[in-house]
């Protein structure tokens, strides 16, 4: 972390804070757009790198560092990018069957598959504290999936894959963290990026998804979901990470789903009931206890 009086991290905090809002609209784009779930998605990633395009090859600096890389950089992040692909793929997938405020505290729990990750993968050791708040966040996410069909029905596969698309977000975090600490974040999230548009392209080509021939709504959703949510908020989740720890961007990030139930109410009169409120509490106190044990 850079060296600053605590009174310099105000900036850093408040431009996160706005970072989680932009991110947290994406829900409310997607459910206006009537393109398939891949479509969606390749639209908000093709339009993202074509803004960036410009920015990252009239600046001499990142020229130089893009040219710089290394071979393996290049991979590594673009494999991050693989998965961040699948992850809003099968994130956008979520939304059509169930509500918003369940899909988006679900994706939240991406710290807990993180730190299943780091069990498997690097042969860490959790603490009893970070045990408990795993199973505190396991049961809220019970809780929600019993609420929204008892077990069975479309809002259960809809929690499903929210839940798999909190997986994706932890593996390509997991990945994209080598890579950003000698990265700018600039560069990287063009590589990361450029790597999720070629693969989103890549399933609609083997899935036959035709891409054009969807309604302008479609387009002008993309264009939001490009600049809001992508620019102004998962770039600005890495570059926040020059500044603050991971464990307090994680923390902030979960007043995410708390922005987006709110935006489904008025946008969609989503309004959920009793036990998925209760459900996604119980959720985000796991999520926040994990964190704080870091």
């Amino acid at each position: 972390m850079i060296n600053m009086e605590e009174n310099d991290y105000r900036i850093p905090k408040l431009i996160l804070f706005l970072g989680v809002f932009s991110a947290s609209l994406s829900s409310a784009f997607v459910k206006s757009m009537t393109a398939p779930s891949s479509v969606a998605a390749t639209y908000r990633l093709g339009l993202t790198v074509l803004l960036m395009t410009p920015v990252v090859l009239m600046k001499p600096d990142h020229r130089k560092e893009l040219c710089a890389l290394k071979p393996r950089d290049v991979m590594f992040c673009a494999m991050s990018g693989f998965f961040f692909a699948f992850h809003l793929y099968v994130w956008f997938e979520s939304l059509k069957y169930t509500s918003v405020s369940s899909s988006t505290v679900l994706v939240n729990t991406e710290v807990i598959f993180a730190a299943l990750g780091y069990i498997l993968f690097f042969g860490k050791r959790l603490k009893k504290g970070e045990w408990i708040a795993i199973g505190v966040a396991l049961l809220g996410s019970v809780i929600i999936a019993t609420a929204d069909g008892g077990g069975e029905g479309g809002a259960l596969k809809g929690d499903i894959l929210a839940a798999a698309a909190a997986a994706f977000t932890a593996i390509y975090t997991l990945i994209g963290t080598r890579e950003r600490d000698h990265i700018s974040t600039t560069v990287y999230t063009y590589i990361l990026y450029s790597g999720s548009f070629l693969t989103l392209l890549a399933v609609d080509l083997v899935t036959g998804t035709p891409l054009l021939g969807y309604e302008p709504i479609d387009w002008i959703m993309a264009l939001c979901m490009a600049v809001f949510c992508t620019l102004l908020g998962h770039s600005v989740f890495s570059w926040s990470l020059k500044y603050l720890t991971p464990t307090y961007v994680s923390t902030v990030k979960l007043a995410g789903p708390v922005f987006a139930s709110v935006t489904a109410v008025f946008l969609f009169h989503e309004i959920p009931g009793v036990m998925q409120v209760f459900g996604a509490l119980v959720v985000l106190l796991g999520v926040y206890l994990y964190a704080r044990q870091k």
